[in-house]
């Protein structure tokens, strides 16, 4: 095999860690959407959020949410991602809240 093929081979396999570690370092994302419907009525849809730390839905709540995305997610009743009445919710499918009970507020990746 000649210097210059082995050169070529080698760059071809240092792209490709890059680019695989690039998915799975400190940047990474929720791939896909997620989408959620507030307690006024309106569709609001999230393209990969970060899978790191805890995000806020509507200030106003949730009453529906979907998650389009390829990663589960846990929803939470209060606006930091905290307490004991949380759910999980799986990849490509959806919640919503019975009637007369708090919205969700906030959400987490599950990674």
């Amino acid at each position: 095999m000649s210097v210059h093929r082995r050169l070529g081979i080698a760059a071809g396999a240092a792209l490709l860690t890059l680019t695989v570690a690039g998915c799975s370092g400190l940047g990474r994302t929720v791939v896909g959407e997620i989408a959620y419907e507030t307690e006024r009525e309106v569709v609001i849809t999230v393209t990969s959020p970060s899978v790191n730390g805890c995000h806020r839905l509507a200030p106003s709540g949730v009453r529906r949410i979907e998650n389009r995305s390829l990663v589960d997610l846990r929803l939470y009743r209060t606006p930091n991602c905290q307490g004991k009445e949380n759910i999980y919710l799986p990849t490509k499918t959806s919640n919503e809240i019975a009637p007369d009970t708090l919205p969700w507020r906030s959400y987490t990746a599950v990674h």
